[in-house]
């Protein structure tokens, strides 16, 4: 598969800039894989296409706010940063992006909050745009990461738009959201309300949690057109025993697996037996599927719809098979569903 395959007639118009109202409320299209059979429901009505013992998979990673705002030391030019992983928690070591990056240095301070409360020093050029932070400060762990948590921002990506708002510290998290680590959201799943999953465990859908911190490199541009060279950047993730137990319990039921999103089925994927059964982990993963691939865990799944040229919308089309998806997205469009983070959703049965 190429790289330009991966197109579609896209405006800035279809990117939904808000959430609906109620998260359960969005629309939901349903593709159905062997037939290419599409049916257009609201996201709710999702319960109606599984059954007891069927089984639903879910990210429970939480996004911790990640964007700062500062200033460079002398010039006081101001400056962005955005956080992306702690490497040592004891030398308060971070890696970030920092934009604009050109004029950043290392041995350069930056100076961040009111009377510059926290202070860190470049201490590595990692790529392009990324560096290593040293930050500056005597109090103890925890005084630290309340005093550069309280100066954060969610992280809400740009394309949304531009200002953050109130709404976005509780909807750009799931309702489910415990461990924290992710500097984007699992999009698939913020469609899930407190009642939804009432109602799904009413009727007997199991719910398994794993955990993989989605970093920024789910998003970072795709720039070769042979995808067998585009290297994922690695992502933390964790499959427990209770949820490697409740989803291999549905398999051998022959139950429904639900994989919702693109982060869930990564996850699963990086972490699976030679006999199809899921696996506990506690690692890192650069998985890239595209097709052809042969998914083992999972036998659907929930996604949004995602920019062209995306490793996500590479994913979901290896699963729901190429043309039945890009036809979908095509119908999508024509139906006025909303795409991208706050947008609307895809079930591929």
């Amino acid at each position: 598969m190429k790289l330009s395959q991966y197109g579609y007639e896209f405006s800035p118009d279809l990117l939904a800039k808000y959430p609906t109202e109620n998260r359960d409320d969005s629309r939901l299209l349903v593709l159905h894989r062997n037939t290419g059979k599409i049916e257009h429901r609201i996201f709710k009505e999702i319960i109606n296409c599984f059954e007891e013992n069927d089984v639903f998979i879910y990210n429970n990673t939480r996004v911790f706010p990640a964007r700062l705002y500062g200033n460079k030391e002398k010039t006081g030019a101001e400056i962005e940063i955005f956080l992306l992983r702690e490497l040592n928690r004891d030398l308060r070591l971070w890696d970030v992006l920092v934009d604009p990056a050109r004029k950043i240095r290392i041995g350069n301070k930056l100076y961040f909050g009111d009377d510059d409360l926290l202070v860190a020093e470049v201490i590595d050029n990692t790529t392009s745009r990324g560096r290593t932070l040293r930050f500056l400060f005597d109090g103890s762990y925890d005084e630290f990461k309340a005093a550069l948590y309280n100066m954060g921002e969610t992280p809400l990506p740009k394309w949304i738009r531009d200002k953050v708002e109130e709404l976005d510290e509780e909807r750009y998290q799931t309702i489910y959201a415990k461990q924290e680590g992710a500097v984007a959201a699992p999009t698939a799943g913020l469609h899930f309300s407190k009642h939804l999953l009432r109602r799904l465990e009413i009727k007997g859908v199991r719910a398994a949690e794993i955990t993989l911190h989605v970093g920024l490199g789910s998003f970072r541009t795709v720039d070769v057109e042979d995808l067998s060279k585009h290297k994922m950047d690695s992502e933390q993730i964790i499959v427990d025993q209770l949820a490697a137990d409740a989803v291999n319990a549905a398999k051998m039921l022959g139950r429904r697996v639900c994989a919702i999103g693109t982060t869930v089925m990564r996850a699963i994927e990086s972490s699976v037996s030679t006999d199809s059964m899921l696996k506990p982990i506690d690692s890192w993963t650069n998985k890239f599927i595209i097709d052809p691939y042969q998914f083992r865990v999972a036998d659907s799944m929930v996604s949004n719809f995602h920019l062209p040229y995306s490793t996500q919308l590479m994913m979901v089309a290896a699963f729901g098979g190429y043309d039945n998806v890009m036809n979908a997205y095509k119908v999508a469009r024509e139906e006025g569903y909303r795409f991208g983070t706050y947008g609307d959703a895809m079930l591929m049965l």
